[in-house]
């Protein structure tokens, strides 16, 4: 028996996809419904890697865990990751299967995948009772419908029913929605469900007519409006923001249980990868975090992380062109506390030999650290675990380099000398004791009296984050619709809105 599904699309990127999707999944699974995500085609910086030791979106395991299910590769078949202005790596089923330009892929290769993200959507829905997709962009990219295999083109071949979430914060929701359909073919538009509204702000009241009025136009109706709230985002794919900073900050409204706060900059480089690396640090109360792309702007700093980036000798050109290397090379001869995550732990080194990813031979790092780096055409994807400063800590790996450390004091497979940090683990600042220790150290080599908060858990904020999606959409859509569409379908006799798509 083939279980339920439902597409959810946006009129435009950042519509609240993610969101609405993670939403969803939270109510289902609060209702005892056995439930999945998916994604079949995800551009994105910010990765995971699961326990199989397969790389998938971050946001795909985050809304597995709004599912209270593990992540796997199913979930995200096709993972692209940039690595600048015209190609991406792409990672397929979890390991990386090579470098093509935009056209390339566009071109041929993305219609070639249909066939696999069809079965893997395919053996979730046979495993669970609904999966909840989440399209990319907007369904009515006319111009690459030809090849598409993670909006349209997947709801029809799997005949899921589609919901289309407008955010109206940005104005222009109504025009956006029935521009969307009116820009699919016939068959598309079959499967337009209906529509719904994202970041309201006021009285619905007031909205109402509109959406009549919409109804009236489209034959289709509107199945909720979410209200807006403050920092509602999991994990995000693109975008300089730190994805639950928004959230954390609001829930933990206590003061700093010490005198001091903690200021932490984080150096915005180029193709900046799980920038998530610092949320856990946004959690604490009485941590600033915030991204920086000036020198001065350390000043004040009392920890700087330099994060992980998919384009580690880009970054470090970038660094040397904003002054940002000679102040992290001051910061650490003058002892004051810097932490290098993958590619930030790169450049902090003697060299890089990358034949890789930039293929630009022997390139000279910083020299903060006693380690060389070489870019191995196999990529590292592991989920360590380990010790350090007398706490547990857990992560994950994602990276082409290896590292040939000669000196220093053992840190998380990496290095530490003085107060400046190096590691390829993403995701060790989650292990709550060893954030706390962690910062202890920071603070005092900073001479800041700050004292961590003895009880913040990470993943119970995430938790309360994930419930507070599930609330969204159990208070404000009607559930009983959307449950009515993941198990039947789209409604029969939807109207066709013209002109359609273009010949």
């Amino acid at each position: 028996m083939t279980g339920g599904g439902l597409l959810v699309a946006g009129t435009t990127s950042d519509a609240g996809k993610s969101v609405v999707t993670a939403g969803i999944c939270r109510w289902l699974v609060r209702q005892g419904v056995k439930v999945a995500p998916f994604k079949a085609q995800n551009m994105s910086l910010n990765s995971f890697v699961t326990r199989e030791g397969a790389e998938i979106g971050r946001a795909q395991a985050m809304q597995a865990q709004a599912c209270r299910v593990e992540p796997t590769a199913l979930m995200n078949p096709v993972l692209l990751k940039p690595g600048g202005e015209q190609s991406s790596q792409v990672v397929l089923m979890g390991k990386p299967v090579g470098e093509l330009s935009a056209r390339g892929y566009h071109g041929g290769r993305q219609q070639q995948l249909l066939g696999t993200v069809l079965d893997c959507l395919a053996e979730l829905r046979g495993t669970y009772d609904a999966v909840i997709c989440e399209g990319a962009g907007s369904p009515a990219e006319i111009n690459l419908r030809r090849t598409d295999i993670v909006n349209m083109g997947i709801a029809r071949n799997a005949r899921l029913p589609v919901l289309v979430v407008g955010d109206i914060d940005r104005g222009g929701v109504f025009a956006s929605f029935f521009g969307t359909v009116a820009l699919l073919s016939a068959e598309d538009q079959e499967l337009v469900a209906g529509f719904l509204v994202n970041k309201f702000r006021g009285d619905v009241s007031l909205l109402e007519p509109g959406l009549d009025m919409l109804h009236g136009l489209t034959g289709r109706r509107t199945y909720g409006v979410l209200p807006f709230q403050h920092g509602l985002g999991i994990d995000e794919e693109d975008g300089l923001r730190v994805s639950l900073r928004g959230t954390v900050r609001e829930s933990n409204v206590a003061p700093p249980v010490g005198e001091d706060v903690l200021r932490v900059a984080v150096c915005a480089i180029p193709l900046m990868s799980n920038f998530t690396d610092v949320d856990a640090l946004a959690a604490e109360p009485g941590v600033v975090v915030r991204f920086v792309d000036r020198p001065e702007e350390l000043a004040d700093a009392d920890l700087v992380v330099v994060p992980g980036t998919r384009g580690t000798v880009k970054a470090l050109e970038w660094l040397r062109e904003r002054g940002l290397a000679d102040a992290l090379v001051r910061r650490a001869a003058e002892q004051r506390p810097v932490l290098g995550i993958c590619g930030g732990f790169q450049v902090l080194g003697e060299h890089i030999e990358d034949e890789v990813e930039s293929r630009r031979g022997h390139v000279e790092a910083l020299g903060v650290l006693p380690v060389r780096v070489r870019f191995a055409r196999e990529k590292t994807l592991t989920r360590p675990v380990g010790e350090a400063l007398g706490e547990h800590v857990e992560g994950y790996e994602i990276h082409h380099g290896v590292a040939d450390i000669a000196g220093g004091e053992a840190f998380l497979d990496g290095i530490r000398v003085g107060q400046t940090w190096g590691t390829h683990w993403h995701g060790s600042l989650e292990s709550d004791g060893f954030r706390r220790a962690f910062l202890r150290e920071v603070a005092a080599a900073a001479g800041r009296r700050f004292v961590p908060a003895p009880d913040t858990s990470f993943a119970a904020l995430r938790e309360e984050q994930l419930d507070r999606l599930g609330d969204l959409i159990e208070q404000h859509a009607d559930t009983d619709a959307l449950w009515r569409l993941i198990e039947s379908g789209a409604p029969q006799g939807l109207p066709f809105i013209p002109p359609g798509a273009p010949a």
